[in-house]
């Protein structure tokens, strides 16, 4: 499939999240976001301007791509117009993909995809959501030792039940220790972290299909509506509240 570049969002434009399994796309106006750290890869592209990338240490990094891993802190600022992100499970089968289409890394963060200029458009609905996601972060097989896909598949399966990390290791015929190292070694973030990813995906889904933040919260596996949006703000930047004053449309292609 071949997609021509579509024009920016404007700032007033109503931005949209899709969501699949493993992975989700943001397009939209340029955001006011504040330092956070995220449970996931995070894949973002600024369209008709850079975006910077400032860590606790100080360090600046201004491209029109970058790749942010999980777990590191980090402030990104828009100088353009929109924005295109995607944020990537570390079990999807597009996260090592994504990774090698970044050459230049400066520290932990990649800057400047392979297909930076190809990158420049803001998908308008799911046919070009998934290109754009596809030229991102194209699929590629995996393989994840199989005690941990199972114990991620686990997760995915009841994420409002809190499973805990003993079990799970007895599960995989391994000491509590040596699964968490595991755990972390295979995915690239930590068990709780990708128990966080899992329930915001989820609740963003129920968001999508109708549900209020109340209900949301419940069936993903908050304590609270206030539990969610804490943990989103701390994911994404801006809580769910502020994005859902936007006029925010959810999708699940």
């Amino acid at each position: 499939m071949t997609a021509k570049a579509t024009p920016a969002l404007p700032q007033t434009c109503c931005p949209t999240v899709w969501l699949w399994p493993g992975q989700a796309l943001y397009a939209g106006p340029s955001l006011n976001l504040a330092p956070h750290s995220g449970s996931v890869w995070c894949l973002a592209v600024g369209i008709e301007g850079p975006l910077t990338v400032a860590t606790p240490d100080g360090t600046m990094r201004t491209a029109h791509s970058v790749l942010i891993p999980p777990r590191v802190t980090h402030q990104l600022t828009c100088q353009g117009t929109g924005l295109v992100s995607c944020y990537l499970e570390p079990t999807s089968e597009r996260a090592d993909a994504g990774r090698l289409k970044f050459g230049d890394w400066r520290g932990e963060v990649g800057i400047h995809h392979v297909d930076e200029e190809r990158l420049q458009f803001s998908p308008t609905d799911d046919e070009t959501a998934s290109y754009w996601l596809d030229l991102a972060a194209p699929s590629a097989q995996r393989r994840i030792d199989p005690r941990i896909a199972q114990a991620a598949a686990k997760i995915r399966d009841a994420p409002a039940t809190t499973i805990s990390s003993q079990e799970l290791a007895a599960e995989a015929g391994l000491s509590e220790s040596r699964f968490l190292h595991l755990f972390r070694d295979e995915l690239g973030t930590s068990l709780r972290r990708y128990r966080l990813w899992v329930r915001l995906t989820r609740a963003g889904a129920a968001i999508a299909a109708g549900d209020n933040l109340t209900t949301a919260a419940m069936k993903a596996g908050f304590a609270s509506p206030s539990h969610l949006a804490d943990r989103f703000k701390t994911t994404f930047g801006l809580s769910a509240s502020q994005l859902l004053g936007t006029g925010l449309t959810l999708r699940t292609p």
